[in-house]
């Protein structure tokens, strides 16, 4: 696996660790959000900096996979990878609001589908 073979498999996972980033927390943001808030976008952008490390590191995973183990059942490895990372966000901070229960619904619905879709990706890349 070349640096260069990473690279290219590292931009778009990270492009759409970025799109899915601003569009989970527009989605969870209109859900949980009470008026005289401030804007969904101002808690994203110290987040998108941890999100291109993090799409980093599953790039690395995914090179790990698909160039030792084999590409078979990818989703369901990208799946379980984003329900380890997601697990702890699943978790209501107050359980008798129902806004958070829906929010954090979405958003582990969001979590999940930004790492089977980076699978896809990568498997797109390196498979």
């Amino acid at each position: 696996m070349t640096l260069t073979r990473l690279v290219l498999a590292w931009v778009p996972v990270a492009a759409w660790f970025v799109i899915a980033t601003a569009g989970s927390a527009l989605l969870v943001g209109t859900r949980s959000r009470q008026s005289g808030e401030e804007s969904w976008w101002v808690g994203v952008l110290p987040v998108l900096k941890w999100r291109l490390v993090e799409a980093a590191l599953l790039t690395m995973f995914g090179s790990l996979w698909f160039d030792s183990l084999g590409t078979g059942e990818w989703w369901l490895v990208f799946l379980l990878v984003g329900a380890i990372a997601g697990t702890p966000t699943w978790i209501p901070f107050r359980p008798t609001d129902p806004r958070s229960t829906r929010a954090s619904l979405v958003g582990a619905s969001t979590d999940l589908a930004r790492y089977v879709l980076a699978g896809a990706i990568l498997a797109w890349r390196l498979g």
